[in-house]
């Protein structure tokens, strides 16, 4: 095994997991017997092998879950809740490792202390207050109430742009609720999620309540959503794939929420906190390299403060730091070769389309950036809202600035795409801050806030193509029932 080392950074032993996937409290190889390379963006280094996986591999996953299940359903959900509190407080224990591995396989700087173990605390909460109702009856003798049970089996398939923190936000929620999860990582940042599993084995979560199988998506990552016996479904990642991934559940009738990109505008009006918009949206963009479904991509600007906006996030985005994880810098390098030829690319089509380009644009020059995949923070101006820039998700640095004339044009360019996820509109008017929140067409909207993430329990998810269903609120172990209405009354008595 190869892990990055020396004072650039280490990956704790004791996390790492190289050559093994977890099937039933089991750490196995693929049942094919290939691996997988995981590469670290910065220096295109190999920090672990994984097996590549196939149906096989799902199939035996899916009959361990299968075989924990029913002591699992039917532990006290106060027990269940209590072991996923301890699987937290041992992630928080586990913290700087679990940090520095993240940062290196995703490519990002270090962030601090995850925030795993918060989410999995608040997703533990929730288990023992999955309640139903009560019923109204035809007569005395009866009563009627409701039941919400956990699905049995179910599966998700999730990203490489945040695998631990979306590990946690599934996986948790999920087995609170009583089921038991195949689940399957991206290929690019597969190891998080195994040390995270690996963690949860540890403070007692019993053998195939947990299961984790790695290889690519056409391979295992296909096989999920197709087996008959995989109860419901969560899905993050493209729309194109999403629509794979529907049309899969639709041959089981397989329930599934969808959590897609987003091409999130950040409306910007003439009286706004200009300081404050400009940092929110150059954090917004940058952080994670722009790989982040949330990123605010499009700046739609009044056109009375168009260029003073531009200049300042002109500013703003030129002291961003880029540089490989083990620096103290704002940006890190894109996460493979495909994304960066495709950021690439985009600013091709930018420039060729007519847009202004204000900031960046190419690869920073240097020898520490010349093995792995960086991009520099990039501003267009005079974006047309029909650009393919301004309408498709780049996934990257790349920021689209749009000048409009008033707020119904800013309304109408903020919701002009397929995408709905996330909003923001910087402004002080109270008034105009209340119209957009009805008006724009997303899942979130912040006023003030880049991600709309001031709130604690917010529900995420989005409109349109940017997927339904919701998680990470406070009924996100609810989203894993499902409801049964029971109506009981004495044996004789006339139905009406």
């Amino acid at each position: 095994m190869t892990v990055t080392s020396g004072t650039r950074g280490t990956v704790d032993p004791d996390i790492l997991l190289d050559g093994v996937q977890l099937i039933g409290g089991e750490w196995v190889p693929s049942a094919t017997g290939r691996t997988i390379d995981v590469i670290n963006p910065a220096n295109q280094h190999v920090i672990a092998r994984i097996p590549r996986s196939d149906e096989n591999d799902v199939e035996h996953a899916v009959q361990a879950a299968e075989r924990a299940l029913p002591a699992w359903r039917d532990m006290s959900a106060t027990a269940r809740g209590e072991l996923i509190f301890k699987w937290a407080a041992l992630i928080d224990a586990k913290g700087t490792e679990l940090d520095s591995l993240e940062s290196q396989e995703v490519g990002r700087p270090s962030w601090g202390p995850p925030g795993m173990g918060r989410q999995l605390r608040f997703i533990a909460g929730q288990a023992d207050k999955v309640h139903g109702v009560s019923l109204p009856t035809h007569h005395p003798e009866a009563v009627g109430f409701t039941l919400r049970e956990p699905y049995g089996v179910v599966g998700a398939v999730i990203p490489w742009n945040a695998p631990g923190p979306l590990f946690a936000v599934e996986v948790g929620a999920a087995i609170a609720a009583g089921n038991t999860i195949v689940i399957k990582p991206a290929e690019d940042a597969p190891l998080t999620p195994l040390a995270l599993a690996k963690l949860a084995l540890e403070v007692g979560i019993p053998p195939g309540v947990i299961n984790v199988v790695t290889g690519y998506g056409a391979e295992a990552g296909a096989a999920i959503p197709a087996h008959p016996k995989v109860r419901r479904m969560a899905f993050i990642g493209s729309p194109e794939t999403g629509r794979i991934i529907m049309a899969a559940c639709a041959q089981n009738l397989t329930p599934l929420h969808l959590e897609l990109g987003g091409k999130s505008p950040q409306v910007v009006f003439s009286d706004a906190d200009l300081d404050a918009a400009v940092r929110g949206m150059a954090w917004s963009i940058t952080l994670n390299t722009g790989q982040i479904c949330a990123a605010g991509s499009r700046v739609v600007v009044e056109r009375s403060i168009h260029q003073e906006v531009v200049e300042r996030l002109a500013k703003q985005m030129e002291e961003i730091t880029v540089g490989p994880w083990y620096e103290q810098v704002t940006m890190g390098p894109l996460v493979n070769k495909k994304q960066h030829e495709r950021v690439l690319g985009y600013i091709d089509i930018g420039k060729e389309s007519g847009a202004e380009l204000v900031l960046g644009g190419g690869v920073p020059a240097g020898d520490k950036f010349d093995d792995g995949f960086f991009v520099e923070p990039t501003i267009f101006d005079k974006v047309d809202p029909d650009m393919r820039i301004a309408r498709e998700e780049i996934f990257g640095p790349v920021l689209s600035v749009i000048p409009v004339d008033d707020e119904a044009e800013a309304f109408e360019v903020a919701n002009g795409t397929d995408y709905g996820l996330v909003a923001s509109i910087w402004t002080r008017d109270v008034g105009r801050a209340v119209r957009a929140s009805r008006a724009l067409q997303a899942g979130q909207v912040g006023v003030n806030s880049a991600f709309g993430a001031a709130a604690i329990g917010a529900p995420f998810g989005g409109y349109k193509n940017s997927g339904f269903g919701r998680n990470m609120g406070a009924d996100s172990v609810l989203e894993w029932t499902q409801v049964k209405a029971v109506s009981m009354s004495e044996a004789g008595l006339p139905r009406r």
